[in-house]
Order: C-alpha cells, then sequence, then structure tokens
C-alpha cells in the first residue's frame, strides 16, 4: 500500500516526520513516497497543480494527502475523494477540483469520524491529527463510508479548461510556475495546430507575443527568440527561456490570463 505526501510545510521543521511517524504507527508496513513538501506557503494552486501533475503516475489504490490548508482550525471540511482508482484525503478549500473536473467520475465524503483522529486534535497541525490518520485508516481496510458521509460537491477552483469567447477568441491561464521558471499553461497538445517546431500557435502574455515553438530546451529552433513553447511532461504547453526564467522577463504570475493571437485563432476557425 502506497501513501504520498504533498504540503507546503517544507523540510526544516518536524511537520512532515510528525504526519509520517502517526501513519507508521498505525499502519508500519505502508510505503510512504513524498511527492513534494515544497509548495509555497498556503499556495492552494501550486498544490493542486503539483497533484494533478504527479497522480497518474501511482499504482491502483494508492492514497493521496495533500495538506495546503490556510483554513485550517476553520469549519472547512475535511474529506476524502474516491476518484480514478485512487483516494485522496484533503481540505475542502480547492486542493482536489483539478483532478475531479479531469476524471469523470468521483465520489466526496465529509470526514466527520473524530474516532479515527489522533487525540487531542490540535487546532493547528490537522495535517498529523486528521489527514495522516484518516490515510492509515484508508490504507487499513476502512471504507471511506466509514469514516464520514457521502456529500454533493466540494469546494471549486476555476474550470482547468480554457475559455471559448462567443467570437471565438480562446483564452488560457497560466497554471503554474516552476522552479525553473517556466509558465505552465493549461492550453495542450490540441492546440499546438501541428507537431514539433512546425507547430502553428501563438500566445500573448502581458502584450508580449510568443510564437516560437520547440521540441525540447536545447532544440535549435529557426527562429532566435528569447521565449518559446514546448509540450511539457505533465501534458500541457509551457512557455520557457533558454538559462533564465521566462516568468521574470514576462513578468507572469500564477491564475494569470493569456490569450491566443488572433491569426491562430483564425487558423483554428478556418479549420474546422
Amino acid at each position: 500500500m502506497v501513501i504520498t505526501l504533498l504540503t507546503d510545510f517544507g523540510t526544516q521543521d518536524y511537520f512532515v516526520a510528525a504526519m509520517k511517524g502517526v501513519i507508521l504507527s498505525r499502519n508500519p508496513s505502508v510505503q510512504i513516497v513524498d511527492i513534494t513538501h515544497q509548495v509555497p506557503p498556503q499556495d492552494i494552486r501550486a498544490g493542486a497543480f503539483n497533484l494533478l501533475a504527479a497522480y497518474r503516475d501511482f499504482p491502483p489504490g494508492t492514497i493521496h494527502v495533500a495538506v495546503v490548508d490556510p483554513g485550517v482550525g476553520s469549519d472547512r471540511r475535511a474529506i476524502i475523494m474516491d476518484c480514478a482508482g485512487q483516494l485522496f484525503v484533503a481540505p475542502d478549500n480547492g486542493l482536489l477540483s483539478w483532478i475531479a473536473q479531469r476524471e469523470s467520475k468521483s465520489l466526496v465524503y465529509h470526514v466527520t469520524n473524530r474516532s479515527f483522529f489522533r487525540q487531542p486534535v490540535s487546532n493547528t497541525f490537522h495535517g498529523r491529527d486528521v489527514f495522516a490518520p484518516v490515510a492509515a485508516g484508508l490504507s487499513n481496510g476502512v471504507a471511506p463510508s466509514e469514516l464520514g458521509t457521502l456529500i454533493d460537491a466540494m469546494i471549486q477552483m476555476e474550470s482547468i479548461d480554457p475559455t471559448v469567447r462567443d467570437d471565438g477568441r480562446i483564452e488560457g491561464t497560466i497554471l503554474h510556475i516552476d522552479h525553473f521558471g517556466n509558465c505552465i499553461t493549461n492550453l495542450t497538445a490540441e492546440h499546438l495546430g501541428g507537431r514539433g517546431t512546425d507547430a502553428n500557435l501563438k500566445l500573448i502574455v502581458n502584450e508580449t507575443l510568443i510564437s516560437s515553438v520547440r521540441q525540447f530546451f536545447s532544440d535549435q529552433a529557426r527562429e532566435d527568440s528569447q521565449l518559446f513553447m514546448f509540450l511539457g511532461s505533465a501534458g500541457f504547453i509551457e512557455i520557457a527561456a533558454p538559462n533564465a526564467s521566462a516568468a521574470a522577463i514576462l513578468k507572469a504570475r500564477t491564475g494569470q490570463s493569456l490569450a491566443l493571437s488572433a491569426s491562430t485563432v483564425r487558423d483554428e476557425i478556418g479549420s474546422t
């Protein structure tokens, strides 16, 4: 049995170790895998993206614990999502919404059975006292329905899909900026309009036009462009710069809108 951990706790303090200790105390045979603990503090979007990018690489039955929880101690719910053959344990604050949007079916439970919690429950460390013991219970064969009640909906972030306006304009979003300063958009291979460096995609970010497409970082593109696009390993189009931060060059931020240029939109409309 595999349990993954994703948090904004960092590794300087005891927090991650305490969560692992609670899990191993209740199921010593479980395998714990760290996705990341370097999510920027309280950055729910970054947590949601990293979980979205990683979960499909794990085997069926994996239990994912995601704790980026600015609402800890408040009346926000703790939830379990049964989705894509895996279980996800997290605060109900949007962390799981992009996975639910991508997958066709999911069941969500509000965790209410306090008998599984570590006691006493701290007002500031539900990662250790709520989410870790709930995950351990699931790994020991406890059904989600024993831990809570089925609910109709959970908190959603904005749609992960680009927006198509009435006039045919397509607007995307920067989902995430990674450690290298690459801007990961919510556009996918279907928006490239071609293959490799022949792809016909033009993006506008902060009034900067980006039209160079590469297959990989050291690809010798025909254009001598400071900024270029490529299809990243998570399945999304990314904006990058050779040996530099594209985000810094563009003064970009997560959640920022971007647009397909008029020529790209005309090409897409003309091909339909």
